[in-house]
């Protein structure tokens, strides 16, 4: 299994919020299913190296345009 942050699923939550997304918006925008987002905020899985890439590049993307105000860390 993906190796992430024991708070990753935290990250995602907060993400979503403080963009305003639902959890389908946010699965759209990185390209998974809706489900995958579910289980990655219920700590149910974590995201392979590919979409956690994905969910960085997004993130930093958000930090960069000021809609989102977290540190962007790729950590693995």
């Amino acid at each position: 299994m993906a190796k992430a942050p024991e708070n990753f699923y935290e990250s995602v939550k907060e993400v979503r919020k403080q963009l305003g997304l639902s959890q389908e918006e946010l699965a759209h925008a990185l390209g998974v299913s809706f489900a995958t987002i579910n289980r990655w905020e219920n700590a149910k899985t974590v995201p392979f190296k590919l979409a956690r890439g994905q969910f960085d590049a997004f993130c930093a993307k958000m930090v960069k345009q000021g809609k989102l105000k977290l540190p962007v860390k790729s950590e693995e």
